[in-house]
């Protein structure tokens, strides 16, 4: 498998589990049975998993476009190691975003969204110019 497809993987799997520490906070916050309805005036829960469910809901949509770009890569055979050096920026860059928006780490949020959208523009260059 390809670096590229390696860390596709990796980005998938981190995306995968990124809902579980806001649903157990829901739960401990509600209760199994309120969360699991639609409690009306419920707390949304502890301020991290809001901050965690809304990197969750940024990892989702990023990862379409990271996947696309990866396959693209993949199926016209140019990968190389400026693709493989872009792909594991994103996931790094990507597990940096969601540490830094849970625990609300001012600048560094920004700044590592900033990083995995260059590295995937990084790789839309790399095909375009390919």
């Amino acid at each position: 498998m390809s670096d590229e497809l390696t860390y596709l993987t990796y980005t998938a799997l981190l995306t995968l589990l990124l809902w579980v520490p806001y649903i157990l906070n829901q739960i401990s916050t509600l209760g199994l049975l309120n969360a699991l309805g639609y409690p009306e005036n419920a707390n949304p829960g502890a301020d991290w998993a809001r901050r965690l469910k809304a990197a969750h809901y940024n990892a989702v949509e990023n990862l379409v476009v990271f996947a696309t770009l990866v396959l693209i890569v993949e199926v016209s055979g140019i990968g190389s190691a400026a693709t493989a050096f872009s792909s594991m920026i994103f996931f790094f860059s990507r597990i940096v975003h969601v540490l830094s928006y849970t625990f609300a780490v001012p600048y560094v949020r920004t700044l590592s969204f900033a990083v995995s959208f260059f590295a995937m523009m990084g790789i839309a260059w790399q095909i375009i110019t390919g």
